[in-house]
């Protein structure tokens, strides 16, 4: 174990404050639906190997792999009912996450925007800061309380009011690509953008919200892949394949 902190300390975290968004089809894992256990602790484990060397990290996890406002809406629903009740499946998810954690040994909080005082602690910002300087990871669940935001924003807001220095994005594929890379073999990695770059290009990595959110705030945003061994760790090394967007014209090579 000593020799690995040591190896460690040569290559030093370039982030020592970050928020984890992750989608809620992220912990489907190979499923059709719903939460995989061995997925979930998986990004646990993710977790638990940066946090264990001081870094402090938040979550904010959606809920689309148990109910998604926008199908609900098409169906029929009212949008704001359905947003709702997508909150409520992100409670779910954070619980979930939660219990992973715990069991790899990883004290963990769960804040809900929307007041559920039998299964989390209610989100108050001060609170939040003070769970993270004592190196506990914080889950933000229900969004940001309000209908017609997503998680996507909810993750640019916290990472915000946490003065986190960067939001990393975990999903499928390891970066952001002009076109989707499981469809299109010829898709462009991209390993640098700007804010306006991918609001320009519609680029679909984070809704408009929480990418000007982010722009306001000068949050540098990672787009990696979470379902990578160790891929957490490396990235808040700036290693391996990622997408960064900043306010600053491209440097990394592609």
């Amino acid at each position: 174990m000593g020799n690995q902190t040591a190896a460690h300390s040569t290559n030093p975290f370039i982030y020592k404050r970050v928020l984890l968004k992750i989608s809620g089809e992220s912990l489907m894992g190979k499923l059709a639906y719903g939460i995989d256990p061995e997925m979930v602790a998986r990004v646990a484990e993710e977790v638990k190997a940066v946090t264990s060397q001081g870094v402090e990290v938040c979550l904010v996890i959606g809920g689309g792999n148990i109910f998604r406002g926008i199908s609900g809406a098409a169906s029929g629903m009212e949008r704001a009912t359905g947003d709702y009740m997508g909150m409520l499946a992100t409670v779910m998810n954070a619980l979930a996450m939660q219990n992973a954690l715990e069991d790899a040994d990883v004290h963990t909080r769960v804040l809900s925007a929307l007041p559920i005082s039998a299964v989390c602690e209610p989100y108050i910002r001060r609170r939040a800061k003070r769970h993270m300087e004592k190196g506990r990871v914080v889950i933000f669940a229900a969004g940001t309380g309000n209908p017609f935001f997503t998680t996507d924003t909810a993750a640019a807001l916290r990472a915000t009011e946490m003065n986190c220095e960067a939001i990393l994005k975990g999903t499928r594929v390891d970066g952001v690509y002009s076109a989707d890379p499981e469809k299109d073999a010829d898709a462009e990695h991209y390993s640098q953008l700007t804010y306006m770059d991918v609001l320009s290009r519609d680029l679909k990595v984070m809704d408009a919200s929480a990418i000007s959110l982010a722009r306001e705030n000068t949050i540098p945003m990672i787009v990696f892949s979470i379902e990578k061994t160790g891929g957490f760790e490396k990235v808040l090394r700036h290693e391996g394949k990622f997408t960064l967007i900043t306010d600053q014209p491209a440097s990394r090579p592609s």
